[in-house]
């Protein structure tokens, strides 16, 4: 089974604050992998590593098998960098690619507190996420030589939208939604731009059990339906262990453990990262 994605040694350092530590992952297709760990572990720094928002200090992240991100300690850093394998991939050139261009090249994501353009209605959200692979400029623009594409477009936003029972909401403004048909809304909306590969960030956060146990069938039933290999990071536990065929543990951005879920609930390092140690008695 290939990896659709490799995360390798990735360090991200701010200042003297290593966010994430020396990060190895793999991310098997067609699989769905969580990433968990305490808060402030440094979860979502290693999707903004992955996804372009952040450039990492160090560190390689290949997709589909090739060099997508590559980073090594540069000016001040070189002295203040306190990651390892610091040289490693001095020898090779940087490549920094901003989120639009990793998105063209099949990578979605959904972000911890949801980013749906507010003065838009639903359609309207999906429909511009559409527009990413739409293959038009300027001038077919001005004489309307698009015109079918556009057409195509909106039929495909529409029929989106079915399918995730959202239609009906199709003309109301987007932050008029419920909170959890808004997180829905932003998995269509990534779905949009017909990824290989889905990165959730906490997408049952501020949901009730209901709404969890409804998003755990879903993200099931969106990975099969349009072939899609998932990595999340979520903190609903039943939800992670209910659906991840596999799991990695990150802790003060270092990855503490990994395995299927019946090892990570078992792992005494795994629960005392999230429970703490009790300090011995004197």
């Amino acid at each position: 089974m290939s990896n659709v994605l490799h995360v390798e040694n990735v360090t991200m350092q701010f200042g003297g604050v290593v966010a994430v530590n020396n990060l190895s992952l793999d991310i098997p297709e067609g699989k769905i992998v969580a990433l968990i760990g305490p808060n402030g572990a440094g979860k979502t720094t290693a999707f903004n590593c992955i996804t372009g928002v952040y450039q990492p200090t160090s560190g390689l992240v290949e997709f589909m098998g090739k060099p997508m991100v590559r980073s090594t300690p540069k000016g001040k850093m070189k002295k203040q960098y306190k990651g390892q394998n610091k040289e490693l991939y001095s020898s090779q050139s940087v490549i920094d690619p901003n989120p639009d261009h990793i998105t063209k090249l099949g990578i979605a994501r959904t972000f911890q507190n949801i980013r749906l353009w507010k003065s838009m209605t639903v359609f309207e959200n999906v429909l511009i996420a559409k527009h990413m692979r739409a293959k038009q400029n300027v001038f077919s623009a001005i004489f309307r030589a698009n015109a079918k594409e556009e057409k195509r477009m909106r039929e495909e936003t529409m029929a989106l939208l079915q399918e995730q029972g959202l239609d009906k909401f199709k003309d109301e403004l987007a932050t008029s939604l419920p909170y959890g048909l808004q997180r829905r809304l932003e998995i269509a909306r990534a779905l949009a731009t017909n990824p290989k590969l889905l990165l959730l960030d906490e997408p049952a956060a501020g949901m009730n059990p209901q709404e969890t146990q409804e998003l755990a069938e879903f993200i099931k039933q969106i990975r099969d339906k349009y072939n899609l290999t998932i990595f999340l990071i979520e903190h609903h536990m039943d939800l992670v262990m209910k659906i991840s065929d596999y799991i990695y543990v990150i802790d003060f951005g270092s990855k503490i453990a990994e395995g299927v879920p019946e090892e990570i609930q078992n792992n005494q390092r795994v629960i005392d990262a999230y429970l703490g140690v009790a300090d011995d008695d004197e």
